[in-house]
């Protein structure tokens, strides 16, 4: 596999293929007992410098992978950026992808001024969860009122 992850525009055609494919497999694997999953697509224009950043991870020129960052209001401490979207193909799981996706998300957080970085995610998602557990996030309480999230997480900058 020859990763490379490149920041780009959120509204090129690549971005739009793989975030349908992010949102038809979380509408088609939600969990039943948590009701029916929102389709909630962030709109482009926020992941546009300075308030935002959207990279696309590609193997040997194929899109595998995505994930974007936006500011979000300060909460009195810090300066706030969320991850949006993170997604890998079914094909190229376990290979590393999201993690190169979350590096080039957390350096652009840096880059763009964040304190703090936080996202949220749904526990079903186990291997997401450990990811972010892994990298240093830390489990809070509710930022937003994302009826698909059951777990909301935070991470300092810098």
């Amino acid at each position: 596999m020859t990763l490379e992850v490149r920041t780009v525009p959120a509204d090129i055609p690549e971005v739009d293929e793989l975030l349908d494919a992010y949102l038809d497999e979380r509408e088609a694997t939600f969990p039943a007992a948590q009701g029916s999953y929102s389709r909630r697509r962030t709109p482009a224009a926020e992941f546009t410098p300075p308030n935002g950043t959207f990279v696309v991870a590609y193997d040997g020129g194929h899109p595998v992978g995505c994930g974007g960052l936006r500011r979000i209001p300060d909460d009195g401490i810090d300066v706030r950026f969320e991850v949006k979207h993170v997604f890998v193909t079914a094909d190229r799981r376990g290979r590393g992808v999201a993690t190169a996706v979350m590096d080039a998300l957390e350096a652009g957080a840096a880059e763009l001024g964040a304190t703090a970085i936080v996202l949220d995610t749904n526990d079903s998602l186990v291997a997401a969860g450990s990811m972010y557990r892994g990298r240093g996030y830390d489990r809070v309480e509710p930022f937003n009122d994302n009826p698909n999230a059951t777990a909301w997480y935070r991470k300092s900058v810098g």
